[in-house]
């Protein structure tokens, strides 16, 4: 067995050689000009790396959401939750659905500076949105505080994807993966011991904010340009370029995130913030299918790009498509039973509250997380078709019919209004994506 102390001190020589790299590169006044030092085309190391990062941006808002209410108590708990929803549908806008189309641009054609510069953009308008929603919902004092901190990192978190993008657009997915988990182990880390020293919300969230800045500009940053080839002079048409192509692609997850969200919207007002914090509690789990079927398919976009500009491998590609389908009724049947077993004493464990009263409902959330996987998988695998068009009507019916189902139930049956809401709705987003892409590939 290895010392631990071996352990230790590979860590630090990690670390010190991470900061005298960053450091000589400050000095000589270019991050671009370094030697790249870390290997691409690594499948294990790609899947074990992003799938850290995954994990643990996929926990990140139940875990804060855990803490929270293991140490200010329900009620402020689910002011936070609330603020998190509002920065995780907020956060769409700065992603604005680029994602996926810049890993799949696997000949460059258009810049990495456009890139940067389209996401400055996108998270201004990020901001913009943010203060807009604090104005127009009337929020002050402690909710205020709360949402400023938690969309401060969100914002950060959509900055630093474009940088995590173009490790992953030149194989090297992993080192993305390592931003990602160190972005959200820094954010836990600093919220938690902020909240044990000072009790309270809006200064946890505070740090959480001040965390992601460090990573972004200490590791996120500096890796993409240390590890990936200087990229060629931007232009306008570019950037132009970049924003109509991809608006379908927003439109379509903002639109998803917001058919997810418009129940919780519905609840607010009407039910108290505490029932934030149940509904969340009984969909993470839904959340948890999503993350893992995207666990299987995101290191792989790259080479379904590659796959589907071959036409002799079309039947390749859907063969792909169907196994990632059933990889997620498997994983929705798995989570179910394990739900069924232990989910209803496992949330009274860790959140210190009662949720035999949710117990169907949280079955359904399950189900519907279900189809929420295969939805969003369907959504990634028409971006990479370059058809994201094709998609935008599926949501706006779907929004349409979450926002009048929200409206009707949740006024008239509370809690389980909101739930209903919620799985009607991805079931018709689910069959209406499925729909589309059988049309389009019978058209191709």
């Amino acid at each position: 067995m290895r010392n631990p102390l071996g352990h230790i001190r590979d860590t630090r020589s990690l670390v010190g050689d991470w900061w005298d790299r960053l450091i000589g590169a400050v000095y000589s006044g270019s991050l671009a000009d370094q030697t790249a030092r870390y290997a691409a085309h690594n499948a294990r190391r790609d899947y074990l790396f992003n799938s850290a990062g995954l994990a643990l941006w996929g926990v990140l808002f139940p875990l804060l959401t855990i803490i929270a209410t293991q140490l200010v108590g329900a009620e402020a708990a689910g002011r936070f939750s609330m603020a998190f929803v509002i920065a995780n549908l907020l956060q769409f806008i700065g992603m604005y659905g680029v994602r996926t189309y810049q890993v799949s641009d696997v000949d460059e054609m258009d810049s990495f500076g456009a890139y940067q510069i389209q996401r400055v953009a996108s998270c201004a308008l990020m901001a913009a949105a943010c203060w807009l929603w604090c104005v127009v919902r009337g929020y002050s004092g402690e909710m205020l505080s709360i949402c400023q901190g938690v969309f401060a990192f969100r914002i950060v978190d959509a900055l630093a994807d474009v940088y995590e993008g173009r490790l992953q657009q030149y194989d090297k997915l992993w080192l993305a993966g390592v931003s990602q988990a160190l972005r959200c182990g820094a954010a836990t880390v600093g919220f938690t011991i902020a909240l044990l020293l000072t009790g309270s919300l809006p200064i946890a969230c505070l740090a959480l904010a001040i965390a992601a800045v460090a990573s972004l500009a200490l590791v996120s940053v500096p890796l993409a340009y240390f590890e990936t080839p200087r990229s060629r002079a931007w232009e306008l048409v570019e950037l132009r370029e970049i924003f109509v192509e991809c608006l379908p692609a927003f439109a379509a997850q903002f639109l998803f995130s917001l058919i997810e969200t418009v129940p919780k919207f519905a609840m607010e007002g009407m039910l108290a913030y505490e029932s934030q914090l149940y509904f969340n509690a009984i969909y993470f789990p839904a959340q948890g299918i999503a993350m893992s079927v995207g666990l299987v398919y995101r290191p792989q976009l790259v080479r379904l790009a590659t796959i589907w500009d071959d036409p002799r491998h079309r039947r390749r590609f859907d063969l792909v498509v169907l196994a990632v389908a059933g990889i997620a009724v498997l994983v929705t049947a798995g989570v179910l039973l394990f739900n069924a077993a232990v989910g209803v004493p496992l949330l009274r464990m860790l959140y210190g509250l009662d949720f035999e009263g949710y117990r169907t409902q949280l079955y359904l959330m399950v189900i519907a997380g279900g189809m929420s996987a295969v939805a969003d998988f369907l959504c990634q695998i028409i971006t990479v078709l370059r058809r994201q068009e094709v998609v935008t009507r599926s949501y706006l019916v779907t929004f349409g019919v979450s926002v009048v189902l929200s409206l009707a139930l949740v006024p008239t049956l509370g809690f389980d209004g909101a739930v209903w809401a919620y799985v009607v709705s991805m079931a018709t987003l689910f069959v209406l994506l499925v729909v589309q892409y059988v049309l389009l590939r019978m058209r191709r």
